[in-house]
């Protein structure tokens, strides 16, 4: 059973959070004062988004092995902080810090061509950002509609990477390329990759948006030499967690596949929102293309979302991807959800697994800055002769702004 005193600390912060808008929107407590603007127009602004988050598993749990084990668990999941600098119609700078994960997230200046050329090309941003495979996964983190990402999008996304990018949006469509070098800003994942994204809204009303995209990456992964002088070969890897964040076990796992030359990803994407009501898909594949005799392998795996906002308000849509609700009632905003994903690592004589789970979710938006959310989630997993059917319920307690 979840512990006492976690889920205690969760549900704490979201009383107090819920207490707060009866009196505050007559000081407009969601007007908080994050941002400052200069004479010229340039504004400086925070942003922070902490969540803490509390799991429980149940029934099966993993495989029965030591290394499978899934145990109860509550701690903060992110405490990013950043800042913002921008000067509308000319440039934007951001640089965002996980002090949870010690890492490094968005580091990058975007800067307008209309202010550099005098005409409208789009936008051109260098730096460190996400790579565009996985509508879900660049969402940004505090706009999550499930706790976890689904499992398909942990295995095939490829994260964040340092390079540039052109990107263009018109009232229809958006397009964008980009060429990733180098390590990341932890000093990990050499190589190059190139990427590009392609998206048509047919509709795009505040209301009501259909949504269809194209994304598609190849990546080159290097070969290192570590501190002691020992040299590994490019490789690369698919996994995915019983989705819980808070467990850093995999019960589907290519392993290390090595002798990668090539790691081709692409996506398929779909969004409707009506009103209240919306649904997003997506399919996605990498194929690991490798050397030396060795077999290629493929990963794919595919999810839907099915979203109802009790409350009638719409979920924005924003930068083509989804955002958080924004209340329209002092109570706040209350969404129903529920997701159906499976994620397939069996190929190339690699038995990686086959992971399937459904998704039952609700969040409540209590203002703009606090969300609250409740995942129960059914995970079949299947490796080999192993199988493990673990039930996982999870809370969050989000703060952002």
């Amino acid at each position: 059973m979840i512990r006492i005193d976690r889920l205690a600390f969760a549900l704490s912060a979201t009383i107090l959070a819920a207490a707060l808008p009866c009196g505050a929107r007559a000081a407009n407590f969601d007007d908080w004062p994050t941002k400052y603007s200069f004479a010229d127009g340039t504004e400086i602004s925070g942003t922070a988004n902490v969540a803490y988050d509390v799991v429980d598993f149940s029934g099966d749990n993993g495989y029965g092995t030591a290394a499978t084990a899934l145990s109860d668990d509550g701690h903060f999941r992110r405490r990013e902080f950043g800042v913002n600098l921008k000067k509308k119609d000319v440039y934007d700078f951001t640089a965002v810090f996980d002090f949870e994960a010690k890492v490094w997230l968005d580091v990058a200046l975007r800067m307008e061509t209309k202010a550099l050329f005098g005409a409208d090309y789009g936008k051109l941003r260098v730096g460190y950002f996400k790579t565009p495979v996985s509508m879900e996964s660049v969402a940004a983190s505090r706009s999550g509609s499930m706790i976890e990402l689904s499992a398909a999008s942990q295995a095939i996304y490829q994260a964040r990477r340092t390079g540039v990018e052109w990107s263009m949006e018109r009232p229809r469509y958006a397009v964008s390329a980009a060429y990733f070098f180098g390590h990341d800003l932890q000093g990990d994942n050499p190589g190059t990759t190139a990427a590009g994204r392609a998206v048509w809204t047919p509709v795009k009303d505040k209301d009501h948006v259909v949504h269809l995209g194209l994304t598609a990456s190849v990546e080159n992964p290097h070969g290192f030499t570590d501190g002691r002088g020992a040299y590994f070969g490019p490789s690369t890897r698919f996994r995915a967690r019983p989705m819980s964040g808070l467990t850093a076990v995999r019960l589907v796992d290519s392993g290390s596949l090595r002798n990668t030359d090539k790691v081709l990803r692409n996506g398929l994407e779909a969004l409707w929102i009506d009103g209240p009501w919306s649904v997003q898909a997506e399919y996605l594949r990498a194929t690991a293309q490798r050397e030396n005799g060795a077999r290629d392998f493929t990963a794919d795996g595919y999810y839907v979302t099915g979203s109802w906002v009790l409350t009638g308000e719409t979920r924005p849509y924003t930068g083509n991807n989804v955002a958080n609700i924004k209340p329209a009632h002092g109570y706040g905003a209350v969404e129903l959800l529920a997701r159906y994903g499976e994620l397939d690592l069996d190929d190339g004589g690699i038995a990686g697994g086959r992971q399937r789970d459904l998704t039952l979710g609700v969040n409540w938006y209590l203002t703009t800055h606090f969300k609250f959310q409740a995942n129960w989630v059914q995970v079949k997993a299947d490796k080999g002769l192993l199988s493990g059917d673990p039930d996982v319920m999870e809370v969050r307690a989000q703060l952002q702004f």
